[in-house]
């Protein structure tokens, strides 16, 4: 259903220092890229949805909406820990450590962070 995610970077070289990290654990690579806007995927497979990240387009701001966030399922809890703790050190803030979350399902494991603009991401592992 879903085509493509893309969010609003302020420095593109640094946000991809932030997300390539995180989509390479995760299996991901870069499948497209210019001088505003870099996507991951899986450049083989056009199925797999993409996650863009790039300068807005109108020139404003970039800046994450409030509720908005973008969730990655993942294989195991060991990911979700691995890549919240790359979050972090990549510059990332925690707003939710990793751990069960029982009130959205039996077996649900997840992570939160944002990345330096404030985007709201979730690592989650669910049967």
């Amino acid at each position: 259903m879903i085509a493509y995610t893309m969010i609003g970077v302020s420095d593109l070289p640094s946000a991809k220092d932030f997300y390539g990290p995180l989509f390479s654990q995760m299996g991901m690579e870069i499948c497209w890229q210019e001088e505003n806007c870099v996507s991951y995927g899986l450049a083989e497979d056009e199925s797999v949805p993409r996650f863009f990240i790039g300068y807005p387009f109108d020139g404003k701001p970039a800046g994450p909406g409030n509720g908005t966030m973008t969730a990655f399922r993942v294989q195991s809890p060991e990911q979700v820990v691995a890549l919240h703790k790359m979050a972090l050190e990549k510059g990332g803030s925690d707003v939710g450590a990793p751990g069960y979350r029982p009130q959205y399902g039996d077996g649900f494991y997840a992570a939160y962070v944002r990345d330096c603009d404030g985007n709201k991401l979730a690592f989650v592992v669910y049967p």
